[in-house]
């Protein structure tokens, strides 16, 4: 295996900076020192005034194989992540069939196996009727058990809960949920179909999908983890009053609830879907200009504790319907971790927090064995960021199978250099290798 030496870069790990070098062999970090000799048979890259980072663990994407493969897979979404520096990701089970079987679960590592250029785990699926199957996932190769408690995917709704408690209380795995309160829902788009019919305006989706429908669920599934001392973990908080509910006053690794948000609700708001329209739909919704600042300061202040993207492509073609006909979700893993340096430039965040909350944290809540760190004996997934780039999201350098963004005509500052995935130099000034590096992530559980 190629040798690698990553010299003069500022690393970044650990809430520290340094200036320092990184030298990669046999898949791992061997060694990370201020300067390190050049060494026969390796291959020296200079990302002097450059980041040197750990890969962003994405711990929420949809990347729609089986079955909705019009709209992305497992071989094209994990490309355009590693384009965007992320290194793993977690996908979801609400794929054609769901993954709420072992078999169907099996069925998507196998391709991941065989298509996926970055880290991969899935998540088991629950329903109202599949707590036999659920109590059958392996901690040890499973990143956890995800539970739908909103409509966003249609028959993977868990609303039963007699259910719900049984699977809070049965299972000692991670659960995450997606949480936006059905009934709330329902009696909101009532309201709006009476005012507008079949014409509903996009921009009534943060009214429909409203804070209140958030913070119900939310606040449900909180209570539920404390009474059955299940560990939860709560995906996409998009509202300033959720933030609440969480913790800042214990080490993270102490935590038994804990919370992600999503860089498109740490970037948009509802005044920008007069502009972009169905292409920032998302469940949850975009919401206020005050939610945001809630988000940023709960992020800030260590009550959210990780940064995700739920990267989940559709086509052009169904994005362009009304805002009824419309799917929500978008990509976003190409673009996610370059937003946050973008932020960063902008005073909004620290580099060490962007490192903390999307390659650390996500590690140490998922309990990851050994990434998400730069550290001697970890597997090397690696990212270099130039932050001294001046380039404009476009249709032309757009590398997702659904061929669009929501940051089109979106000026960034700084741009991925260099990604390695297990020690393996996958992209390299915007080109990929073909070669698919991406293993099962493990877990130390």
């Amino acid at each position: 295996m190629q040798k690698y030496l990553i010299k003069n870069g500022i690393i970044v790990n650990e809430g520290i900076q340094f200036t320092g070098d990184v030298l990669i062999e046999d898949g791992v970090i061997s060694k990370i020192d201020s300067v390190i000799e050049n060494i026969d048979g390796v291959k020296t890259i200079d990302a002097s005034d450059c980041y040197v980072i750990p890969g962003m663990i994405d711990d929420q994407v949809h990347f729609r194989e089986p079955g909705l493969t019009h709209k992305g897979d497992i071989e094209t979404e994990s490309r355009a992540a590693i384009m965007g520096g992320i290194t793993s990701y977690i996908e979801q089970p609400n794929t054609v069939p769901n993954a709420v079987t072992q078999e169907l679960l099996q069925d998507k590592y196998d391709i991941a196996a065989r298509k996926s250029y970055a880290n991969y785990s899935f998540m088991m699926g629950g329903t109202n009727d599949n707590l036999a199957e659920v109590l059958k996932t392996n901690p040890r190769n499973v990143a956890g058990v995800k539970l739908f408690l909103g409509s966003s995917t249609g028959n993977m709704l868990v609303d039963n809960q007699e259910v719900l408690e049984k699977i809070f209380s049965s299972t000692s795995m991670l659960i995450a949920v997606h949480a936006e309160d059905e009934a709330t829902i329902k009696a909101n788009l009532a309201i709006q179909k009476d005012l507008y019919g079949d014409a509903i305006p996009v921009q009534s989706h943060p009214i429909i999908r409203s804070a209140e429908a958030c913070y119900l669920s939310s606040s449900k599934a909180v209570a539920l983890a404390e009474k059955t001392g299940a560990r939860l973990h709560v995906f996409h908080v998009s509202t300033a009053r959720e933030t609440e509910l969480f913790r800042n006053d214990i080490p993270l690794k102490d935590k038994k609830i804990t919370a992600e948000v999503c860089v498109h609700h740490l970037w948009f708001t509802d005044a920008d879907y007069d502009v972009k329209g169905n292409f920032i739909k998302w469940n949850p919704a975009v919401k206020s200009a005050e939610d945001r600042e809630g988000l940023w300061k709960a992020l800030l202040d260590d009550r959210i504790d990780v940064i995700a993207t739920d990267h989940a492509p559709h086509t052009l073609e169904e994005k362009s319907k009304s805002y009824s006909e419309a799917p929500s979700g978008g990509p976003l893993v190409q673009h996610a971790l370059i937003a946050l340096f973008e932020a960063h430039k902008n005073g909004r965040i620290s580099v060490e927090k962007i490192v903390e909350k999307t390659a650390h944290n996500p590690s140490i809540v998922f309990q990851i064995e050994k990434r998400g760190f730069l550290k001697k004996g970890y597997h090397a997934d690696v990212v270099i960021v130039n932050p001294k780039a001046d380039w404009v999201v476009s249709k032309e350098n757009v590398a997702y199978k659904c061929g669009w963004s929501p940051f089109e005509g979106q000026r960034f500052h700084s741009e991925i250099t260099h990604t390695f995935v297990n020690g393996k130099l996958v992209f390299e000034n915007g080109v990929v290798a073909s070669e698919k590096a991406g293993e099962r992530m493990l877990f130390e559980r």
